[in-house]
């Protein structure tokens, strides 16, 4: 079997893995700061257990990564299916009992499944020659497609399907989790070996993060994910509040997440074609007429097209960002640099996911202004990736690390 018909196998793999246990992330992160609205003592603590999820996912991607270099992609998937089973399974006692509580620590646990998707784009350049990374890591990210279609859609089927909203949704989440996890079954890729005496080690954290090229891929892969992240969160609740129906913000988030993924069939060859720089900086041109758009007004379409352009948005910046990273890297320092990445995004997400509650709820006088917020602080973050970047493309080729 040749190195890349190995690749397309386990691309295979991670496309239904995105696809069936990746339909959990679009279902939570619709039904959470709702949830969370109806059972927090304060409104602008609606998004806490979405922020607790973007949490639990920061501080298990440096131990996940860690897992996965000693044990192998297979056994660290697993673990992330299981601790996503089990953070449902706590937000859906959570839910039985009126505990907010028992709902944020569930969404912690949560975050260990996102933490463990977040790694299916390395696995897919795992076992990928040189020209068929770009390409195994965007088909990879559009199995989220299906996801997109599959996860919105069990929430309209579930939300009110027993006497506490949303109970029947998280009981879906853990069955997707327990049934999903069979199929890295099919996943083959080699455990990492162990360094013999004397092996290179590679750089060290500080001199990787201090690599040009390195730190500016994870300005803009941080940027994008925490931006996207920023305003998804609060569009359910800026979409209820609008006075549409929880069905309404379903079939946004839908878009949204059709739209994260749909360009990932083409992400790869634009990347081939045109050069990673000029794709990271499409999608933040992209992320800010996202935001242009979203304060232009509150109607249905507003939101629609806002989070279309949001998701293209995320989608050439962030997968730019993963192959400039993959890029710079070396064989043994893979671990080490990919957890120190996701740590470094997940912790930017955090803040803006915990930010995206307070914004939406507790910084305007209506609904409207809270809205107009969240986009509205899009921008100086906007501004500090697209002059990284302009930095690093400006610096001679040999310096850029």
């Amino acid at each position: 079997m040749t190195q890349d018909a190995l690749a397309r196998r386990n691309v295979f793999v991670l496309v239904a893995a995105q696809a069936v246990l990746g339909a959990q992330m679009p279902m939570i992160f619709t039904i959470a700061g709702l949830a969370g609205q109806s059972l927090a003592p304060n409104a602008c603590w609606a998004t806490l257990p979405i922020t607790l999820t973007v949490i639990g996912s920061m501080l298990t991607a440096t131990p996940i990564s860690a897992f996965m270099q000693r044990y192998g992609r297979r056994a660290g998937f697993v673990a992330g299916a299981l601790g996503g089973a089990l953070g449902a399974a706590i937000g859906a006692y959570g839910l039985m009992t009126g505990s907010f509580v028992l709902f944020c620590i569930g969404g912690l646990f949560t975050g260990i499944y996102m933490s463990a998707q977040g790694f299916y784009r390395f696995a897919a350049a795992d076992t990928a020659s040189d020209s068929f990374r770009p390409k195994a890591i965007s088909w990879v990210m559009a199995g989220g497609l299906l996801s997109a279609v599959l996860g919105p859609q069990l929430v309209k089927a579930t939300a009110e399907a027993m006497v506490v909203p949303f109970l029947a949704t998280y009981l879906a989440v853990i069955g997707l989790n327990l049934v999903g996890m069979f199929l890295f079954l099919g996943l083959s890729i080699p455990k990492p070996k162990p360094p013999a005496a004397g092996a290179p080690m590679g750089r060290t954290r500080g001199e990787l993060i201090r690599n040009p090229t390195i730190a500016v891929a994870m300005i803009c892969a941080t940027v994008s994910y925490a931006l996207m992240n920023l305003v998804m969160t609060s569009s359910p609740l800026a979409v209820v509040g609008c006075g549409f129906e929880t069905g309404d913000a379903a079939d946004v988030v839908t878009a949204h997440v059709l739209a994260m993924y749909a360009p990932s069939f083409i992400t790869g060859h634009v990347i081939a074609r045109f050069g990673v720089e000029r794709v990271i900086a499409l999608g933040l041109i992209i992320l800010a007429g996202s935001g242009a758009v979203a304060m232009s007004g509150v109607e249905l379409e507003n939101f629609f097209v806002a989070l279309i352009l949001l998701g293209v948005g995320w989608n050439f910046g962030f997968i730019g960002a993963t192959t400039m990273l993959t890029s710079a890297q070396r064989p043994e320092e893979r671990g080490r640099l990919q957890g120190l990445n996701d740590l470094i995004i997940f912790g930017g997400v955090s803040v803006a996911s915990f930010a995206s509650g307070g914004l939406m709820n507790c910084s305007g006088g209506s609904v409207q202004a809270g809205w107009q917020l969240v986009n509205m602080a899009m921008l100086p973050f906007l501004v500090a990736a697209g002059g990284a970047l302009i930095w690093l493309w400006l610096r001679p080729r040999e310096m850029r690390g």
